[in-house]
């Protein structure tokens, strides 16, 4: 698929409008006692989004620099799921800094080589949707804010994440995660080469993630 291509620029007017939808369902349901019918109902949406392409590739299309479940956006699906269902702080909070920060960046700059109207065309773009969809959802519309614990968390969540995903690439000369080299063009091409992009990279979503909590925070205290 190429990028700002007919089929990209769709999928982001389709998160645009997503992204309006969301906020007003979460102010809608901000007064609900718990998780509610649609909050679960979402929860159960992602693995039937997400795994039936997992099995299909595992069993048909099996290459182990891709067809494991490493990258991050293949773990986010799963701290979403957790959090839609039950409102616990560390899956939201998973679900806010993943989602605005490390999905969005696929849904800006998609490395994806089938386009429209391949089935995999519509799960990634449902995965990635799906999951940012979700962080504005909790956060911004039902007002589940990330504390400052629930911050240090994900933050050493994320790096035992990244040095278990370091770890099997050198083991496995893979690139999940993409540790150990650039994708195709991306964000990611702003910064360094391998290993300082990295190390970048790094310092960057911890600053961000702080930003994002402290914004979020103001933002809930301004709502109430």
């Amino acid at each position: 698929m190429a990028q700002y291509g007919p089929s990209h620029l769709v999928a982001l007017a389709v998160f645009g409008v997503g992204l309006v939808v969301v906020v007003l369902l979460g102010r809608r349901h901000a007064a609900a006692d718990g998780p509610t019918t649609f909050s679960r109902v979402w929860a159960l949406l992602l693995p039937l989004v997400t795994l039936p392409f997992l099995v299909y590739d595992v069993l048909f299309h099996y290459d182990i620099a891709t067809t494991l479940p490493l990258h991050l956006c293949d773990l986010a699906w799963i701290a979403v799921a957790w959090a839609l269902w039950t409102h616990r702080p560390l899956p939201v909070a998973l679900t806010y800094f993943w989602g605005l920060t490390l999905t969005v960046q696929g849904i800006i700059t998609p490395s994806l080589n089938e386009d429209f109207p391949h089935p995999r065309y519509f799960a990634f773009w449902a995965l990635h949707l799906l999951i940012v969809w979700a962080a504005v959802y909790l956060v911004l519309g039902l007002r589940l804010v990330p504390r400052w614990r629930d911050y240090g968390a994900a933050v050493a969540t994320t790096l035992v994440w990244a040095v278990s995903a370091y770890v099997f690439n050198v083991v496995a000369d893979t690139n999940y995660g993409y540790l150990m080299r650039k994708p195709g063009p991306s964000i990611l091409d702003l910064l360094g080469p391998w290993p300082w992009y990295v190390a970048e990279e790094i310092g960057i979503v911890v600053v961000v993630w702080a930003v994002l909590t402290l914004a979020a925070q103001r933002w809930a205290r301004r709502t109430e």
